[in-house]
């Protein structure tokens, strides 16, 4: 895993650890109705156990609250002593669920799904108490140095437990926990949600598919930098263009379906106002090209920014943890 800070490392693990955790979360549905998959629900919380509490948590134990502790923020009475309360708590239902696993009788059963339901609570809480509030205190106090010995650190841990490849082997175990049928989170809206969504968003947003044709646009009957109703729907690209660019943005199409080009943007003035045109590949999850996204957005407000405008109002502390 190519990660330059520690705080970054730690996220992309409990990244890791949550999808897992969605893999538990449909299993226990499931159970209620007998209907679970044992063999996957046995290898959730195996993987819970082996990667998300003896490594990763260990990782925050013999390395990251010591060196905090040693910065100035308190092990007792204070939040990494609640992040060590947390861990054991959730160490303690991952036992008894695996202690568990394979009893037939129905009280077994309903404590078995009730660990697993209070361990998804505790365990999605405590990463967010870690990624949103701990980490930023631990970015207050770690120096550059720190991070970087703490990268080699939990790279100690990686390649004790798990060799080289440690990092390969943990999305191997995943994507074969995951069976293919990988939880996105836009599954979880509507349609109705989505299009919403889309329309609120302060750029526009414009897709062409990979055939060359231009499919999708947002903030449809509102209006916009660069005005278009739905009859260019069905356009190809080459027809949406001024002719002497057209040339110049089938260079960007080939550079994306063949993946020599990762990003183009422009940025011109236009009506009295500085507008930047983004263009970006639209890859499925295996890498397979599904066309080209572009996002427009005035910019000229955004070049004046200077300072800062925060959420917290000054003097506001970080809220505690617990």
């Amino acid at each position: 895993m190519e990660h330059t800070r520690w705080d970054t490392y730690l996220v992309a693990e409990h990244e890791l650890i949550e999808r897992a955790m969605a893999v538990l979360e449909d299993e226990l549905g499931k159970a209620t109705a007998h209907q679970e998959d044992a063999t996957r629900l046995a290898r959730a919380v195996d993987f819970l156990l082996e990667f998300g509490d003896k490594l990763h948590n260990q990782k925050e134990e013999q390395l990251l609250f010591p060196l905090m502790e040693s910065r100035g923020i308190p092990r007792h009475g204070g939040p990494i002593a609640v992040m060590l309360a947390e861990h054991q708590t959730e160490r303690a239902l991952l036992t008894r669920i695996q202690m568990e696993l394979g009893q037939g009788d129905a009280a077994t059963r309903a404590a078995l799904i009730q660990a697993g339901k209070d361990y998804l609570r505790v365990r999605a809480e405590h990463i967010w108490k870690e990624n949103d509030v701990l980490y930023l205190m631990g970015r207050r106090v770690i120096s550059e140095e720190d991070g970087a010995a703490l990268l080699v650190g939990f790279e100690r841990l990686n390649a004790e437990s798990y060799g080289e490849d440690a990092w390969g082997h943990f999305q191997a175990m995943v994507d074969e926990l995951e069976g293919g049928a990988r939880l996105r989170l836009i599954e979880r809206l509507s349609y109705a949600q989505i299009d919403a969504l889309m329309e609120a968003l302060p750029v526009e947003v414009t897709f062409v598919d990979d055939k060359n044709t231009l499919a999708y646009f947002n903030r449809l009957d509102k209006e916009k930098i660069f005005a278009r109703t739905r009859s260019v729907v069905g356009r190809k690209v080459q027809k949406c263009h001024p002719e002497r660019s057209v040339d110049r943005v089938m260079e960007i199409v080939k550079g994306f379906r063949e993946g020599t080009l990762e990003n183009a943007d422009f940025w011109i003035d236009f009506m009295g106002r500085k507008v930047l045109i983004r263009y970006f590949p639209v890859r499925d999850r295996e890498g397979k090209y599904l066309g080209v996204l572009e996002v427009t957005q005035r910019i000229d407000g955004i070049q004046k920014l200077v300072g800062q405008k925060v959420l917290l109002s000054q003097g506001v502390e970080t809220p505690p943890l617990d």
